[in-house]
């Protein structure tokens, strides 16, 4: 029986084909839709990482009693609280460093890679593919530089060779031996390419040296509460005997996703999820008032099937079979759209943006959601209009024939219009002002000229490097070799390139003018050569810039920006005080006072700008150094003359991260653009289903009040008329919608304040102007079946009647 269920709903279906098609987009979009980011949040919050049982992996570290600093494990209290613990089978660490490659087999190369504990990999449950992982001997100071690949590096820079395990290549300037090569899609902890053992780095660090991510696995039957109180006893006893450095802290444990994915990220996915569900909810909205109008011109053949003997749960049942097919036929609609919405927003992701652990795709999970999907729709938009068709006295459904009730007096087909303008305004409203978040990032002023900057990183490797001084002669060789370069107006080196990262920082101490107890106040501490200002366009406020030969000595001055002068010195006397970093013993005098400069991009919970100090190059040196040019005419002409210029001071040198200052300044803002793009695809796409809602509703009403509008014409009404009483209605409709989304937008946008960024959750100008484009749209959606209503010929119409 269930299969004539079947086969009589697909005929149905084949002969309606008009109600089957609109049907089909509608649904087809609603499920492509939900499908496209059930796949995202599956990826990101569901799906288990791909490491041997995750859910027993653990991320440690320490924290901070009296401010509640976070920060790293320390190499020694790593190994102490390894000894110790009762809670864990082993506890590893991993360190993120840049590794720089040269071999002879092309150019050097600077990698993301880091430093781990030799059994981190086992801890993870991932070997080799090819040779074998580290030692607990490779894991010691003094030990022989080994090495283990990436396969993607194995495959671009060897060509999956594997005659390269056990040769020799050059690491940072050391002979390491590959020892092995990972399986392909692991990049550990994020886009690492190559490891090293982390002991000859680390191992002989000061204990209060906290820069180590670590993980532990917990034994069987040991649960995360009872491994929190055996660290923080570890901890205890270790701040007893070593006060100096580790009183006042503690353990920080939490879950591996906890410690991978922003905060922000669950509540983005999660607003999209419930951006998706309002469109799905709105096709079938648009399907369930198809089916009404469909049904009821069908009461003659229920009725007839009822006299015949069917009772009114077989009718349910056929009804139900009938939403059931609609709704999967749907789905390969539904599959197509997921298939290119992800692969669309893959594509809008910069390549070394998402970890390699997280990865979306359309698989058996997201098919299998598709598939409940379509289910639940069928019954969501088939069960109403089944249980409206099936009720109703028999011999006035064999009367009544197959005019049915009029539409404008169906309750259930005004709420669903309602109900479908409501829920477009929501989803319009959240996707306007994150549209309007990224517009305003787009035109955010970072305080300085982005367009004339051209922006690269080079890497100082191996032990040609480790003496300071040899960091910045060379950088001071590659700044001036660049500015010899013609078209370059300017360039500064430093440990920090403006919006991508960098710099130092730390707490501070005011020279007279000592913290409240137990307060410490923090600034950025930024190393530059000369001609910082210069390049970056930013005239002083007050006293002067460094000099060409003072930035390059441990000279030590400074010039800060206006809000750390407004922080320390409200009263204006910061040119000429002093001031140092916490514990260290040389204080600067500020020689300069700049504008703010939003060096380090934007948070849009908080744009104020940061505290910030610049110091001469020598107090901030480092391995990894950016290099800002000011170029007269097009940025990226100049990048060939600048590679052969750091080539001709070092040919070792590998160079990356080449980007314009323009591209640089958009990256700072990439995940924006894609939220706008996203949510404004979901609320043009409510939009349009609402508008359809809208139009459907408004032709059936004509359909059933031909009779009706035909008198009106006959005792004189007009053209205007007959326009005004349709569109009036649809208008009717659409202001009740508007009203009630209205009252349900707000507590939608409240959930995303913490991602908007110069706009209000309750922004007055989004909410009217949504209301005011569902309202024209409702109005241009009823305008084609009023243009209908005021043809109608009234001789005819009363002929009918």
């Amino acid at each position: 029986m269930l299969l004539q269920d079947i086969r009589y709903a697909l005929r149905g279906l084949w002969h309606a084909k008009g109600f089957a098609t609109v049907a089909i987009l509608c649904l087809g979009l609603g499920i492509g839709l939900n499908t496209t980011i059930f796949s995202i949040v599956d990826g990101v919050l569901l799906a288990p990482y791909p490491y041997a049982d995750p859910d027993r992996l653990i991320v440690l570290g320490e924290r901070q009693v009296k401010n509640d600093n976070e920060s790293g494990l320390s190499w020694l209290d790593m190994r102490d609280w390894n000894e110790a613990t009762t809670s864990f089978t082993s506890i590893a660490a991993v360190q993120n460093r840049s590794l720089t490659i040269s071999d002879g087999s092309g150019e050097p190369e600077r990698y993301s890679g880091a430093g781990v504990s030799w059994d981190l990999f086992p801890l993870l449950g991932i070997a080799p593919i090819q040779g074998h992982g580290f030692t607990a001997a490779d894991d010691r100071p003094g030990a022989a530089g080994v090495v283990i690949l990436g396969y993607d590096l194995w495959t671009h820079r060897y060509q999956a060779n594997p005659s390269i395990v056990g040769r020799t290549i050059l690491v940072n300037a050391v002979p390491s031996v590959v020892a092995g090569v990972m399986p392909q899609g692991f990049e550990f902890p994020e886009t690492q390419q190559l490891w090293i053992p982390l002991g000859p780095l680390d191992a002989n660090d000061a204990r209060d040296v906290r820069g180590l991510f670590a993980f532990g696995r917990l034994k069987p039957r040991v649960t995360t509460e009872q491994a929190t109180q055996d660290l923080a006893g570890i901890a205890s006893r270790l701040a007893a005997t070593y006060p100096s450095t580790n009183k006042d802290w503690t353990v920080r444990v939490r879950t591996l996703r906890e410690a991978f994915l922003p905060p922000d990220v669950p509540l983005v996915i999660s607003l999209m999820m419930a951006g998706v569900t309002l469109v799905l909810f709105i096709a079938c909205s648009n399907v369930a008032n198809l089916q009404l109008s469909r049904a009821s011109a069908r009461r003659r053949e229920i009725a007839v099937r009822t006299a015949l003997g069917a009772g009114r749960g077989r009718i349910i049942r056929q009804l139900l079979t009938e939403s059931v097919a609609l709704s999967f036929v749907s789905v390969p609609l539904g599959i197509l759209i997921a298939v290119a919405g992800t692969r669309m927003i893959a594509s809008a992701i910069p390549t070394d943006q998402v970890p390699a652990y997280i990865q979306w795709h359309i698989d058996w999970r997201s098919l299998s959601y598709t598939l409940v999907i379509a289910a639940a729709t069928a019954l969501l938009f088939g069960l109403f209009p089944a249980l409206q068709v099936s009720r109703g006295n028999l011999h006035e459904n064999l009367k009544e024939g197959t005019r049915g009730n009029s539409a404008s007096k169906s309750l259930l087909r005004s709420s669903l219009v309602v109900a479908q303008v409501a829920l477009a305004l929501v989803a319009l409203v959240g996707a306007l002002l994150f549209v309007r978040t990224f517009l305003n990032l787009d035109s955010y002023n970072f305080g300085f000229d982005t367009r004339p900057l051209m922006t690269m990183r080079f890497f100082l490797p191996g032990a040609p490097y480790e003496p300071a001084d040899a960091k910045t002669h060379r950088v001071e060789d590659v700044v001036r070799r660049v500015e010899a370069l013609p078209g370059v107006v300017s360039a500064f080196g430093s440990n920090l390139v403006p919006l991508s990262g960098g710099g130092g920082g730390g707490a501070v101490e005011i020279e007279g003018r000592p913290a409240p107890d137990g307060q410490q106040r923090f600034i950025s501490f930024i190393g530059v050569t000369p001609h910082v200002l210069r390049t970056m366009g930013v005239p002083l406020i007050a006293g002067r810039d460094f000099s060409d030969t003072e930035a390059y000595a441990r000279n030590p001055v400074a010039i800060i920006n206006r809000a750390m002068a407004k922080t320390f010195w409200p009263d204006g006397q910061a040119v000429g005080s002093r001031f140092r970093m916490a514990g260290l013993g040389e204080w600067y005098t500020v020689i300069g006072l700049t504008p703010d400069l939003k060096l380090f991009g934007v948070n849009p919970g908080n744009d104020s700008p940061r505290s910030t100090a610049f110091v001469p190059y020598p107090y901030q040196e480092a391995l990894n150094n950016g290099l800002t040019i000011k170029i007269e005419g097009d940025p990226a002409s100049i990048t060939a003359a600048v590679r052969e210029q750091i080539r001709a001071a070092d040919p070792n040198l590998p160079i990356f991260a080449i980007n314009s200052m323009e591209n640089v300044r958009r990256l700072v803002f990439w995940q924006y653009g894609l939220y706008g793009w996203i949510f404004a695809t979901i609320g043009v796409i409510g939009l349009l289903l609402a508008a359809v809602g809208v139009y459907g509703v408004l032709s059936y009403s004509v359909s059933q009040r031909t009779q009706e509008i035909g008198v009106r014409v006959a005792l004189g009404a007009g053209h205007n008329q007959v326009l005004r009483l349709v569109i009036g209605y649809g208008f009717w409709l659409t202001g009740i919608g508007v009203v009630l989304g209205l009252m349900l937008a707000p507590a939608a946008t409240y959930a995303a304040q913490s991602l908007l960024f110069h706009v209000s959750p309750f922004d007055p100008l989004s909410f009217s102007a949504i209301a005011a484009l569902l309202l024209v749209v409702a109005v241009l959606a009823s305008y084609v079946p009023a243009r209908r209503a005021t043809r109608v010929d009234p001789v005819t119409a009363l002929r009918g009647e």
